[in-house]
């Protein structure tokens, strides 16, 4: 049986038992890794030696596994914490942006598929949600994510015919061509210059609020537009716009 051993990101998990658990992990170097870790909530010294007491959702350790090409589980055998992310379960608003973004990955990635720079976006997210930077940080995750992924929008060129964009007040994003256009096809949503402007300089640190909370709704709503579906916790970044 291969052997893994790496970091990783707890993005979900379910009890499996009493004692066990069933986690998905996003890993640095092997990819989003589906796992049942037989024991890790028993409390007898030998399992807390193991597993630190329990894989928790949002925390950071270094996975030890076994997996086998005819099971979609892995078996975890060990698991040391890291780093238990506390300050996400202190503030409402961060540990609901951290979970959508576990939520997002999870979506996203298929699994196996080694994305390196999205276990370092997610993790830069979790350190940067330590401070008062909760939006751009998400703005950033989210960026990282969809062009790690493949599907970094097309904010230069038409979608439609592939010439230059007019400058304009405002833009159409056409979710199912991934990017601007100077048309307006059914579907499209509408979008500002600010925001249009801020995705292309990549600036989040220093824009508006306001125009960083528009670009991570528009974000948002194109990872739906991705994956056919809304996720639970997208609520938390789109708020009442459907």
């Amino acid at each position: 049986m291969p052997r893994l051993k790496n970091a990783a990101i707890c993005i979900r998990h379910l009890d499996w038992s009493q004692s066990s658990q069933i986690v998905v992990l996003l890993t640095e170097q092997h990819g989003k890794q589906r796992g049942l870790a037989k024991g890790s909530k028993r409390m007898a010294p030998s399992s807390i030696a193991r597993f630190s007491g329990g894989i928790e959702l949002l925390t950071i350790g270094q996975v030890v596994a076994s997996t086998r090409p005819t099971h979609d589980l892995a078996t975890i055998t060990e698991w040391d914490l890291l780093d238990d992310c506390l300050h996400l379960r202190q503030n409402l608003r961060k540990q609901r942006i951290a979970l959508y973004a576990a939520d997002a990955v999870n979506a996203l990635l298929a699994d196996h598929d080694p994305h390196p720079g999205v276990f370092a976006a997610m993790r830069l997210l979790m350190e940067q949600l330590r401070g008062d930077q909760s939006e751009p940080a998400l703005g950033r995750f989210q960026w990282t994510l969809l062009s790690d992924c493949g599907y970094r929008p097309q904010l230069e060129r038409d979608v439609h015919g592939g010439g230059p964009l007019t400058e304009s007040e405002a833009y159409s994003f056409d979710p199912r061509a991934g990017g601007l256009t100077s048309r307006r096809p059914i579907g499209s949503w509408r979008v500002r210059s600010s925001t249009v402007q801020l995705l292309r300089g990549e600036n989040w640190d220093a824009a508006d609020v306001v125009a960083v909370q528009r670009a991570n709704r528009l974000l948002a709503s194109y990872v739906r537009a991705l994956i056919d579906r809304e996720l639970p916790t997208m609520r938390y970044v789109l708020g009442n716009t459907h």
